[in-house]
């Protein structure tokens, strides 16, 4: 706005930003609607890309008939399985066998204590056709039903994928919404306005709406994956960061009116004060997001770009049609609290001015108490549950989860679902040989063939994701040259190995980007150190947390082996993306000629309350992620929503401000800030906003 000029050919910018916006939601319509129809969540859409498993996956999609789903249904009767229902069992698998083309015949597999009988079947109908998948498995489950007190379960791969996609197929509706009221509740609270809230709510509605159409066309462009766990997020960041950047600058516009006659004029003048900070933060967490490109586990990879898609539209909402919408609604748009022009605000005694005050008279105690605190609280992460287990990986236990609990109880000491050896064709029936001949292999049998390999069906002498079965794929690993170990368990290892390999990639590359970016930004060296430190610790802190929570509160198994780097990811970069917004008006204060507690003090007491209200909103959003029936998202959500409540309340309030306190001008060192103050004529505006 500011670009295209000020006087009276000004006043016509905003209805062109409007109908430029309709102009591009018009065009970004038809392909926001169909990111749903590309977003995928098999197996393979998750994996590392370089792991064993994935490029069984990808092999076994190339065999004929294309991938195959594997199943098992589980009969069981507590008391022990009669003639009748073991004929009812055979009769059924009978009639899945005559419905479906299956790869071979079904075999029944008994319990020891003769409670429970499992049929392992696969078929290869739907290849890599996820709702013939679906359709596949709940054919299945209408055959395979319960009859005279006999329990009958569909769980296994192909019925695990299944339920999982239901539930991630289901989060898109639920989610939008539910932050859409959290949102709306907030604001309502924040603005104390009938119709303000409604203003920001919208634009990141269509702020999001437009992230899905760019998202679309990353994925037709560059192949981007999308998967639901990426797309949900990508919303919660929307409306998260975006309402941020809009409280920020409604706050900035309503002090302007104040000072200035026109709206448009006020709106100019809110722009240049917080327009250069709410870039600089928005920019900081999409590169800190785009980071996630070098991490080698498909889905993290995937939200990078994702991520960084939400917070750009997000940016380029707030700060052109928002800034339209209120210069065309007027000052009325803050009715009942109408900022008018030459008002004051009523003086009344700020928490933050409270806060600070008590960090500059006892800047070094407060220091250390904080950051004993953040300590004791990082400690908890040594009891943080071991790593989630595909079947605890559901808040609910949906059918899939009840069949293979049934399996591990009825057959402790024998593996229940296949592991997945693909070898060259030429080499196959030595491969078979060595495989029966490793230690810890009940059984296998070869299977398909055909574009140069061979599928071996391996049954492990354990349970699943025991440690007995994972020392037998390690072995198969190690015996098998030139063949790839896959299947349900050995994902899992490779998820847990690739997300530690990416902590120590992907980790150090958001440090030093993050810290480059606020080092020019700040012109410092000591202020980037002292937020890049803060937000580190706030993870910990965050994640510390969890680990007194997760087991003994919410009951959760186990940890999302990626919980680590994405809530390290999201923590850094909107913590520091808080830490601008305070740092931005302490520079400007300290270049405006206050000395540095002063400076200190006053960015606390002027930014306080807006990086409250946005820490809220942002908490708030991701902690509708603990509304999901998925353990990986709650545990995410739960992390990042504390994280940023911690960063929020204790550290940009006390710590940070503490430490500039503490540290006076050598805050800002080696810059010219750091030197003795030169006497400078202060404006009227400065001095009135100290």
């Amino acid at each position: 706005m500011g670009a295209m000029g000020t006087g009276v050919r000004g006043r016509g910018v905003p209805w062109v930003v409007l109908g430029l916006w309709v102009v591009l939601l018009a065009v970004a319509s038809p392909f926001a609607s169909r990111l749903a129809d590309v977003q995928r969540d098999r197996p393979v859409d998750y994996l590392p890309a370089s792991a064993d498993s994935t490029q069984v996956a990808k092999v076994q999609e190339r065999l004929p008939g294309g991938g195959a789903t594997q199943m098992v249904v589980v009969y069981h009767r507590d008391g022990g399985l009669s003639t009748g229902d073991r004929a009812t069992a055979a009769k059924q698998v009978a009639r899945i066998a005559d419905a479906h083309a299956l790869t071979a015949e079904p075999k029944g597999v008994p319990s020891a204590d003769g409670t429970t009988l499992m049929y392992p079947i696969a078929s290869t109908e739907p290849g890599t056709d996820e709702k013939a998948r679906d359709r596949l498995v709940n054919d299945v489950r209408g055959i395979a039903h319960e009859e005279n007190g006999l329990s009958v379960d569909v769980g296994g791969e192909g019925a695990l994928a299944t339920d999982a996609g239901e539930v991630y197929n289901s989060l898109g509706g639920p989610l939008l919404y539910t932050t859409a009221a959290v949102v709306a509740i907030l604001l309502v609270v924040i603005y104390r306005s009938p119709l303000l809230w409604l203003v920001p709510l919208g634009v990141a509605g269509m702020s999001e709406f437009l992230g899905r159409a760019v998202a679309y066309g990353l994925h037709q462009g560059f192949g981007t994956s999308v998967t639901g766990q990426s797309s949900g997020i990508m919303t919660i960041l929307v409306f998260g960061a975006g309402t941020d950047y809009a409280l920020l600058l409604v706050s900035r516009y309503r002090e302007e009116l104040r000072r200035v006659e026109r709206p448009y004029d006020a709106m100019l003048a809110a722009l240049r004060g917080c327009g250069p900070a709410v870039l600089a933060s928005s920019g900081t967490v999409a590169a800190a997001l785009l980071c996630l490109l070098a991490a080698d586990l498909n889905s993290s990879r995937g939200m990078g770009p994702l991520g960084m898609v939400g917070i750009l539209c997000a940016l380029a909402a707030m700060m052109t049609l928002l800034p339209a919408v209120l210069v065309l609604l007027g000052r009325r748009v803050f009715w009942p609290l109408v900022p008018r022009y030459g008002s004051t605000p009523k003086a009344r005694r700020s928490l933050f001015a409270a806060m600070g005050s008590s960090a500059g008279r006892r800047p070094l105690t407060v220091l250390a108490g904080g950051a004993a605190l953040l300590g004791a609280l990082a400690l908890g992460v040594l009891n943080l549950p071991g790593t989630l287990k595909q079947e605890d990986s559901f808040t609910t236990r949906p059918d899939a989860v009840t069949a293979m609990r049934t399996l591990a109880a009825a057959y402790p000491e024998r593996g229940t679902q296949p592991v997945t050896v693909i070898t060259p064709t030429d080499r196959a029936a030595e491969t078979l040989a060595e495989v029966r001949g490793t230690r810890g292999v009940d059984s296998a049998r070869q299977g398909r063939s055909g574009d140069g390999w061979t599928e071996i069906s391996v049954i492990a002498a354990n349970a699943p994701q025991s440690a007995g079965e994972t020392a037998t794929i390690e072995r198969l690993r190690d015996t098998l040259d030139g063949s790839y170990v896959g299947g349900p368990s050995a994902q899992q290892i490779d998820l847990k190995d690739t997300n530690a390999r990416d902590r120590m990639v992907v980790v150090p590359i958001v440090l030093v980007s993050v810290l480059l970016i606020l080092v020019l930004l700040l012109r410092s060296l000591v202020a980037p150190l002292i937020l890049v430190a803060a937000v580190v610790a706030v993870w910990a802190a965050a994640l510390g947390i969890g680990g007194l929570v997760f087991g003994p509160v919410f009951g959760f198994a186990g940890t999302d082996p990626g919980l680590g780097l994405l809530s390290f990811v999201f923590l850094v970069a909107l913590g520091v993306d808080y830490g601008i917004f305070l740092m931005h008006r302490m520079r400007e204060e300290s270049l405006a000629g206050a000395d540095a507690v002063p400076a200190a003090l006053t960015a606390l007491r002027t930014t306080g309350g807006v990086i409250a209200s946005a820490g809220l909103v942002l908490a708030a959003t991701f902690a509708v992620l603990t509304n999901m029936p998925l353990v990986p998202l709650v545990e995410l959500g739960f992390v990042i929503a504390v994280g940023v409540l911690l960063d929020t309340f204790l550290v940009r309030t006390y710590l940070v401000t503490s430490a500039a306190v503490a540290l006076g001008r050598k805050v800002w060192w080696p810059g010219p800030l750091s030197r003795a103050p030169q006497p400078r004529v202060r404006t009227e505006r400065q001095a009135e906003r100290v």
